[in-house]
């Protein structure tokens, strides 16, 4: 409040020395004395004059701190904006059905889509082709957990997948026998991927997973750290 003040009164000192200037420069026109010489015969005129400058140096002091101020603004929201840019993370289940659904096997390899998303921030990962297309180049941390049912003892399990980024292969865990009904597995991996690169899981051939709503596949991947 003193400061407000305090610059109300500057600002009615400015004006106040404009108006003394003014009839000053008059007088110059009319043979008078010059504003210079005024401080040498007026204490009071040469008093506006030394304020008439203090307030140039403050008006001066103040813009340039609002320049740097504006310009430390944007420095901040740049970073700001580069830490929201940087936000990636995705969590996937292969289904929500309330019945135990099995993905394959198929004559063929085939990339899982995992139809229930718990995150996707960035919505870097596509539901309809399985796939996470890295968003920003950095070091990433990816899991993979896997489940299969044979269905009855004696069939032939084959709970199998692979990670992969690019097409290849990253690790995987493969169970073929005849001994489990049903087994899991998981797989956790940091990675440094870049900028572009598709990441996904592989069923090879003859391979199925099961899951219902609680969930037993699931895919995820985060960001832990830029290295852009």
């Amino acid at each position: 409040m003193q400061a407000i003040v305090f610059l109300c009164l500057l600002e009615a000192a400015f004006i106040h020395a404009n108006v003394f200037s003014w009839g000053k420069q008059e007088e110059s026109d009319n043979g008078g004395d010059t504003p210079g010489n005024a401080c040498l015969t007026d204490s009071g005129s040469c008093g506006c004059c030394l304020m008439q400058q203090q307030i140039h140096k403050m008006k001066e002091f103040f813009n340039t701190t609002l320049k740097e101020m504006e310009q430390e603004l944007e420095k901040t929201q740049t970073i700001l904006n580069n830490v929201r840019g940087s936000r990636s993370a995705y969590s996937v289940a292969l289904t929500n059905e309330n019945r135990l659904k099995c993905f394959g096997p198929f004559r063929d390899d085939k990339i899982v889509t995992y139809k229930h998303i718990f995150i996707n921030m960035g919505n870097s990962y596509n539901p309809d082709t399985g796939v996470f297309t890295v968003p920003r180049s950095g070091v990433y941390n990816l899991a993979l957990t896997i489940y299969s049912d044979a269905g009855s003892p004696g069939n032939t399990l084959a709970a199998c997948a692979g990670l992969q980024v690019n097409g290849r292969l990253l690790a995987g865990p493969r169970e073929l026998n005849m001994q489990d009904q049903e087994d899991s597995a998981t797989i956790v991996l940091a990675v440094h991927l870049k900028a572009g690169d598709r990441v996904s899981v592989n069923l090879p051939i003859g391979c199925f997973l099961c899951d219902n709503s609680s969930h037993y596949n699931t895919f995820s991947g985060f960001l832990l750290y830029s290295t852009d």
